[in-house]
């Protein structure tokens, strides 16, 4: 059989990692304001849907032991696309909130097992030079997949919202149109993977030893030199960020007598879609040219100071309630161009720190912990903000930013 050309599968397959990964952490955040969740509510239940990510590690060996990657691909897309449908049918019932959570966590382990096998399948598929080509490939489709998530889907919301006049109606297509996308990226990527022959199902390897031989893995991970201040920093690194990023939509959609600008559906989707995704992508573009011309030692400081002090944007916005949509657009666009530049040093540690015999799994578990330091404070945000309002929580958000600066001095870098 003639081998597929890449071209014809690595766009729509990190098209599919990026999709419901942004669907289950943005779009519901901004579906669940609309249908009128507090902010206490949509920031715990929402921040618990990381869990799947912070516990990937513990099932990823069981990925390689269990049928093969391109058999979880279109499995794992197949499930998405149900829990999709799942969500736009229970949309506009009366337990739509409990319902629907029930799909995003079905939507949420999906996508992280997802993201085991795509990316395990990239390396299994491609030779070591189309890997290192394919590259910003990838990266490209994925930044597409949170434009059309955030950006087109969001605003096709806001449009329907304003025509319709029926929020859940408007919302339960936009899932509707995501269940397709999905159904048919599974029949796709089932027909149009390539079929690698270092992509089987292993014989002979018990559940047992892939457990003792992770347990190696754990272990040597926290036998590493300086885990505890390597750990403080990923925790802390993204401590205002991780709150932040709860509230930012909410802050957008609120009224202004409690303190948010009132923006319509259709205005947040092209702000953090359009606007919010080219300014994210400039910055890690930047970023990732200045680690490789000056080092990460260097750029350390100002990366995590681009990572902080653009959060200052959302708190003039609380303060002025600007009703300008060019100055609201901006803030955002300053806020993710910050936080574009300054998450690069951030995957860059994680990557030097993973180094060594099990740098892959070290990684994982590094991106599990990632995951922990945005669901813990994500989960308290809601709260409170409720409990002193919009400008005091953006105070709050900076004074968070300040624990990652204490730790900084004491990390030890190899480039």
């Amino acid at each position: 059989m003639k081998k597929p050309n890449s071209w014809t599968w690595i766009p729509s397959l990190y098209f599919a990692e990026g999709l419901p990964y942004v669907a289950v952490m943005t779009v519901s955040v901004i579906m669940y304001k609309k249908l009128d969740i507090s902010n206490t509510d949509i920031a715990f239940y929402t921040s618990w849907l990381y869990l799947p990510w912070v516990i990937k590690p513990l099932w990823s060996p069981f990925v390689d032991l269990i049928k093969t990657k391109r058999w979880w691909v279109y499995s794992m897309q197949l499930l998405i696309g149900g829990g999709m449908a799942g969500i736009a049918f229970t949309i506009p019932m009366d337990f739509f909130f409990q319902a629907t959570l029930a799909f995003f966590w079905l939507m949420a382990f999906s996508s992280a097992t997802h993201d085991i096998a795509a990316d395990g399948f990239y390396m299994l598929g491609l030779s070591e030079d189309d890997q290192a080509f394919f590259i910003g490939i990838r990266n490209t489709f994925y930044r597409i997949a949170m434009l059309t998530g955030q950006g087109l889907l969001v605003m096709l919301a806001g449009f329907l919202e304003k025509t319709t006049g029926r929020i859940p109606f408007s919302w339960s297509i936009v899932f509707s149109i995501l269940a397709g996308i999905f159904i048919g990226l599974a029949l796709w990527h089932k027909f149009i993977l390539p079929r690698p022959a270092s992509d089987i199902q292993r014989a002979g390897i018990k559940p047992q030893s892939i457990l003792t031989e992770f347990g190696k893995t754990f272990v040597s991970f926290f036998q590493k030199k300086g885990i505890v201040i390597a750990l403080l920093f990923m925790l802390t690194y993204r401590l205002g960020e991780s709150q932040l990023l709860k509230l930012a939509s909410p802050f957008l959609l609120d009224k202004h007598e409690v303190g948010g600008l009132e923006l319509e559906t259709t205005q947040v989707g092209f702000a953090y879609g359009t606007v919010g995704v080219i300014s994210l992508l400039l910055g890690g573009i930047l970023g990732g040219i200045a680690i490789s011309k000056y080092g990460l030692k260097k750029c350390l400081w100002p990366m995590a100071l681009a990572m902080s002090l653009p959060n200052l944007a959302y708190l003039y916005m609380a303060c002025i309630l600007p009703e300008n949509i060019y100055i609201i657009n901006a803030c955002v666009g300053i806020e993710q161009f910050g936080y574009g530049f300054g998450f690069t040093a951030y995957t860059m540690y994680l990557m030097l720190f993973s180094k060594g015999e099990y740098k892959t799994s070290h990684y994982a578990i590094c991106t599990g912990f990632m995951a922990l330091g945005m669901m813990l404070p994500g989960m308290a945000s809601g709260w409170i903000q409720e409990m002193i309002g919009y400008q005091y929580f953006f105070i709050w958000v900076m004074i968070c930013c300040i624990p990652a600066f204490l730790v900084i001095p004491f990390l030890k870098i190899k480039e």
